[in-house]
């Protein structure tokens, strides 16, 4: 008790106190620039999409569609029939999943007309939209990426930096009576192993980070 006393007493002490006091700024203020340091070589990017390139199956010439194969979901490989217009038989010219059929037995269907619609699940990027001036910048290829997706965000997925859009989402010139110029905004792709995260699926909202101070 006594010693406990004392060490009270020396706490109470001026100096004492002041040395604990500059301490405790110390370590807020290096924890405040490690923080910092760590946000500075990240970007952000919340508006992301799990998206893949639409495949269009659709007949050379028009017909009738006799004979419908596929289902939503499926999944195909290539050289797969999936359906027949007239005498044509369409066929999968790489393996996916179907997304959708758009034309009904006996319906008419031509060269613009997509009889089937599919992806490959392999071709599955993050796309995300991102503001000019919210570290599109600091965003190379290469770069590593995490990313969540809605429907799963307790799980981390990883990936990489794969593609920048080269121009702006909305290039068009708009003229306003304002001085304000109005912010662009770019996509930025990211490729990840589709292999390694099937409960990912195309069309799911995600959220992705670029970690921007990384070798690559």
């Amino acid at each position: 008790m006594k010693k406990l006393r004392n060490l009270i007493k020396k706490i109470r002490d001026p100096k004492i106190m002041r040395i604990i006091i500059l301490a405790v700024v110390a370590i807020v203020l290096i924890g405040g620039f490690v923080f910092y340091e760590k946000l500075r070589d990240r970007v952000n990017i919340d508006n992301s999409l799990i998206q893949a390139p639409i495949i269009t199956i659709s007949p050379q010439g028009p017909g009738t569609l006799v004979d419908l194969r596929v289902y939503e979901g499926e999944k195909v490989k290539k050289g797969d029939t999936l359906a027949v217009v007239g005498t044509q038989s369409l066929n999968a010219y790489q393996d996916g999943i179907i997304i959708s059929t758009t034309q009904s037995i006996g319906g008419l269907a031509g060269a613009q007309t997509p009889v089937v619609q599919m992806i490959n699940p392999s071709d599955m990027r993050v796309a995300g939209t991102i503001d000019e001036n919210k570290g599109l910048n600091k965003i190379k290829i290469g770069q590593p990426v995490s990313f969540t997706v809605d429907a799963i965000p307790s799980q981390i997925f990883w990936g990489y930096v794969d593609e920048i859009s080269p121009t702006a989402k909305q290039t068009q010139l708009q003229f306003s009576i304002s001085s304000e110029r109005p912010t662009q905004q770019f996509i930025i792709y990211a490729r990840f192993d589709a292999n390694k995260y099937p409960q990912i699926r195309n069309g799911m909202s995600a959220k992705m980070t670029v970690y921007t101070n990384t070798p690559q």
